[in-house]
């Protein structure tokens, strides 16, 4: 351990720590515009300068480790003037269009500015050239935005392992995208949005389709229903000042109905059938692996996460068949919105508008996917990030917090609490198992609360085993297995684990993959900035809903029962495997 003086404040701190670090540690604020929590410091923004006793030169505080003795101060006056100028140099060429921008007011660049006391900028730059790609239908990117901070070259490469942005060229010509300037839509992106959720200014964001959500609410001719994904109800407060984890599930659905959806409903009600049809899959393909000798494709990966196929699609495509081919539970909800309840309902496929309320940017991909037409019209016509919503909400001049609250509508609102946990890295896997084990044994999967425990947290990869005793006779061939499962969160984290089952070096039943860090709950489309510890208030909140209510496991949904019962037939029947199940195809990765 070593001892560091900063502000006269001493601190003891471990070998290898860095200066931001230990500032941390004393409750110091230094600010930085490109450095992003547990992942490698680049130094590039320079705005966390700080004066250490001794030394030529002022230190940039995020990759300048302690040392025994040292002696720092983070806010001299050479400290603030040296910061200062860096600031006004990046203002200089910064194209932000603050007034209209985005970002505005949630802006990384604009706040540091405030703090520093900027009244005026000095330096008039050259400012760099916008160039808007709009390739995807998912992320926007304006390089005249672009601070060159490379927070989406690290979040990307260090976290995604995709690598579908690079710096190019040198000085002011530098340009952070795609090789050989490209559009997004050209490379292997996997368009989960992690890149805009990590940017400090407006530099990349995602596609708005909040004037097209307007504009079809205001058509009598459409009766336009919305879905609420369980990550929205833990993190849309923080976007009208709540503590992250503070859950708004009744004033969410309070205000959708005041802008004026004629259907109010839940994406948990489609995510306890998710768990339906994928457990059953799983166990289908166990039976005929164990019982019937069959080759079959394990270990099955859940399909719940739009950025996950893409990145299997590009990088895996000899494991498409491990796949579950379950749609994810925002898909099917489309299928059977435009189906079972638009027949209910009197309402022909074309007449209605399904919208989606989800934490990721890589849904707004996934709804216009060739294969989601299963309905016989797009499923889900479009989808709104939790930001999204939240800028519906304050045009629309709604008081948020002063909202009574209210339930969801009946049947595609109702939802149990294994639904609820789907927003969590773990909880699709929990789920699954509350419901299979049950379903095999004839008893409630033996854990404390019905947690496993194992795969909860965020850890990048966990790994769980249930035995199974005494199955009922169906499932007499499971008697004394051990089945094994993983979960992962973070694409890099996905693609070691991959590995290792490749190599040999680990073996699994069934295995879930978020793209997004934290799972749902840490989506590329919810407030900024995410770090863990929002991470983990956000699940905290996400385990309560789930333990707040009396139904805990999706097969209990009486809602998808009569589903079944009116319309589907059985999990795995025909008309499930056509509006539920899909297939995907292998892409290039450029």
């Amino acid at each position: 351990m070593l001892k560091v003086t900063i502000n006269g404040k001493e601190i003891v701190a471990g070998e290898g720590t860095t200066i931001l670090e230990a500032a941390k540690q004393a409750a110091i604020h230094i600010p930085t515009l490109c450095f992003l929590e547990k992942l490698a410091p680049t130094g590039a923004c320079r705005v966390c300068l700080v004066e250490i006793e001794g030394a030529r030169n002022l230190m940039a505080a995020c990759s300048t480790p302690v040392a025994d003795g040292m002696r720092v101060m983070t806010h001299s006056p050479k400290v603030r003037d040296a910061r200062r100028k860096v600031v006004e140099l990046i203002l200089s060429e910064h194209e932000g269009n603050c007034q209209i921008c985005d970002r505005n007011e949630d802006c990384d660049l604009q706040q540091l500015a405030a703090e520093l006391g900027l009244k005026a900028i000095r330096y008039q730059g050259e400012k760099a050239a916008s160039h808007i790609d709009d390739s995807t239908p998912a992320l926007l990117r304006d390089n005249g935005k672009c601070i060159k901070c490379r927070r989406c070259v690290t979040v990307c490469s260090q976290v995604q392992s995709v690598g579908a942005l690079y710096p190019q060229g040198r000085g002011f010509e530098t340009v952070i995208g795609p090789a050989f300037a490209l559009g997004l839509n050209d490379v292997a992106c996997v368009q989960c949005g992690q890149c805009a959720a990590v940017c400090p200014v407006g530099a990349i964001s995602e596609r708005n389709h909040v004037e097209d959500v307007w504009k079809v609410l205001e058509d009598p001719q459409q009766t336009v229903v919305v879905q609420t994904a369980p990550a929205i109800r833990a993190a849309l407060g923080e976007c009208f000042g709540c503590e992250p984890g503070t859950l708004v599930t009744g004033k969410m659905t309070s205000a959708l109905r005041q802008l004026g959806f004629d259907g109010v409903f839940d994406t948990n009600f489609t995510a306890d059938l998710t768990i339906m049809e994928e457990g059953t899959e799983l166990l289908m393909r166990l039976k005929k692996a164990l019982q019937d000798k069959e080759t079959v494709s394990l270990p099955m990966f859940t399909s719940c996460c739009p950025a996950w196929i893409n990145f299997a699609e590009y990088y895996y495509s000899d494991m498409l068949p491990n796949l579950s081919s379950c749609k994810s539970p925002q898909q099917m909800f489309g299928a059977v919105a435009k189906t079972y309840y638009a027949r209910k309902q009197g309402i022909r496929p074309e007449q209605m508008t399904v919208v989606s309320i989800m934490p990721c940017t890589a849904k707004k991909f996934e709804c216009q996917r060739q294969e989601m037409i299963d309905s016989s019209v797009q499923d889900v016509d479009y989808v709104l990030t939790t930001r999204e919503l939240g800028q519906m909400v304050k045009e629309a001049g709604i008081d948020f917090m002063a909202l009574q609250e209210s339930e969801m509508d009946a049947p595609l609102g109702l939802s149990s609490g294994a639904a609820d946990i789907f927003a969590n890295t773990g909880g699709v896997m929990e789920a699954a198992l509350r419901t299979a084990y049950e379903i095999v044994t004839g008893r409630e999967l033996p854990v404390k609360n019905l947690h496993v425990t194992p795969v909860t947290g965020l850890e990048g990869v966990k790994e769980a085993s249930i035995v199974i005793e005494h199955p009922v006779a169906d499932w007499s061939f499971l008697d004394g297995v051990e089945v094994k499962v993983a979960v992962s969160h973070g694409l890099a984290n996905a693609r070691s684990l991959i590995e290792h089952i490749e190599s040999g070096e680990k073996s699994y039943h069934f295995i879930e993959v978020m793209a997004c860090p934290g799972g749902c709950i840490g989506g590329g489309g919810q407030p900024r900035l995410t770090t863990d510890a929002v991470r983990m208030k956000r699940i905290n909140a996400i385990y309560a809903e789930d333990e707040g209510k009396l139904m805990r496991k999706s097969h209990e949904n009486e809602a998808v029962q009569q589903l079944y019962a009116e319309f589907l037939e059985q999990p795995l029947s025909e008309k499930s495997h056509h509006l539920l199940h899909t297939k995907y195809r292998g892409k290039p990765a450029v």
